[in-house]
C-alpha cells in the first residue's frame, strides 16, 4: 500500500497589467521565458507537479488573473476556493506598485481559508518582479527593511525580489507558499485528530462506564 499522500492546491498569481505574472507562470511550470507574451484576457492556469517529499505530491494549479480583472465582478469567481497568492508589481514601474494594497484588499475581501483551517486570511506574498531590467536605467532594488515593514503593516507573509528573465527567487517563493500551506493542513490536520483522539477516549471512558454500571449483579 502506497504511503504517498496528494495535496491540490491552487494559488493566485494577481497584480497589475504588464507585472509579469505570465512570465513567472511559464518560467516556474515549463521553465521557459519570452518577451513577447500577449496581455492575458479573463484568467489562464497552469498545472505543475511537485515532488516534495517521498512522502508528499503537491498538485499546484496556478491561475493566472489578468491585470484590469480587480475592476470586474467577475474575481471572486476566479478566486474561489484558493488557498494562496502572489501579488507581482513590476519594480521598473512605481505605479504598479500602488495597486498592490488593492490587489491585497481584494483577495483579503473575497476569499479566505477554509473553516476547517481556522478560516481567516489566505497567505500572501509579494514579488517585485523585472529585477533583471534594474541597473539599465529602470527602477531601483527594492529597500529590503522597508519592504519588511510593509509586508508587516498590510499583511504579506514574506516578500521576493523577482526575475522571470533570470529565473531568480521563483522556485524559492513558490516554495516558501507552498510549505506555509503544508503547514497550516499539517497543524490542524493534527488538531483534528487529536481532538478525534480525546473525543473517542472520552467515548471510551463513558461506555465502560456504563458497562461496568449494567455488570453490576445482585443476589
Amino acid at each position: 500500500m502506497s504511503n504517498v499522500r496528494e495535496y491540490l492546491y491552487k494559488f493566485l498569481v494577481v497584480g497589475d497589467l504588464g507585472t509579469g505574472k505570465t512570465s513567472i507562470i511559464k518560467r516556474y511550470v515549463h521553465n521557459i521565458f519570452s518577451m513577447h507574451y500577449k496581455s492575458t484576457i479573463g484568467v489562464d492556469f497552469a498545472l505543475k507537479v511537485i515532488q516534495w517529499s517521498p512522502e508528499i505530491v503537491v498538485r499546484l494549479q496556478l491561475w493566472d488573473i489578468a491585470g484590469q480583472e480587480r475592476f470586474g465582478n467577475m474575481t471572486r469567481v476566479y478566486y474561489k476556493e484558493a488557498l494562496g497568492a502572489f501579488v507581482v508589481y513590476d519594480v521598473t514601474r512605481p505605479q504598479t506598485f500602488e495597486g498592490v494594497r488593492k490587489w491585497k484588499a481584494d483577495l483579503d475581501s473575497k476569499i479566505s481559508l477554509p473553516e476547517a483551517w481556522g478560516g481567516g486570511n489566505i497567505p500572501v506574498v509579494l514579488l517585485a518582479n523585472k529585477s533583471d531590467l534594474i541597473g539599465e536605467g529602470h527602477g531601483q532594488h527594492a529597500n529590503p527593511t522597508e519592504m519588511d515593514t510593509f509586508c508587516k503593516e498590510n499583511g504579506f507573509i514574506k516578500w521576493f525580489e523577482t526575475s522571470a528573465k533570470d529565473n531568480t527567487n521563483i522556485d524559492e517563493a513558490a516554495r516558501h507558499l507552498v510549505t506555509t500551506i503544508l503547514g497550516i493542513e499539517r497543524e490542524h490536520l493534527d488538531r483534528h485528530d487529536a481532538e478525534n483522539f480525546e473525543n473517542n477516549n472520552q467515548q471510551l471512558r463513558v461506555d465502560s462506564r456504563d458497562k461496568n454500571r449494567n455488570d453490576g449483579g445482585c443476589c
